[in-house]
């Protein structure tokens, strides 16, 4: 997963990390995100490739806003190899 900073023109990446045993990935960028618009791109295809299985999806990116940069968000991604969904977790 890169997790972008929708700066201007051009997105700013603020770092690359692969979930840990649990599908999670507890800190996302190098340190607290400011407010403003993110970009999480996950790389499914790579995932599904590594566990040996066929995908129909390659990528999927999600855009959101970061209105309160004192919260802890939590954006799960539920995927199975023909269809994905998100939401704002708790």
């Amino acid at each position: 997963m890169t997790l972008w900073r929708l700066d201007g023109n051009e997105p700013v990446s603020q770092g690359t990390r692969e979930t840990d045993a649990d599908g999670r990935i507890a800190q996302l960028g190098e340190g607290q995100l400011t407010a403003g618009a993110y970009r999480l791109s996950f790389d499914v295809g790579a995932y599904y490739k590594k566990k040996a299985l066929i995908s129909f999806l390659d990528q999927v990116t999600l855009d959101f806003h970061i209105l309160d940069s004192s919260r802890t968000y939590h954006i799960p991604l539920l995927m199975s190899p023909f269809s994905c969904a998100s939401y704002r977790g708790s």
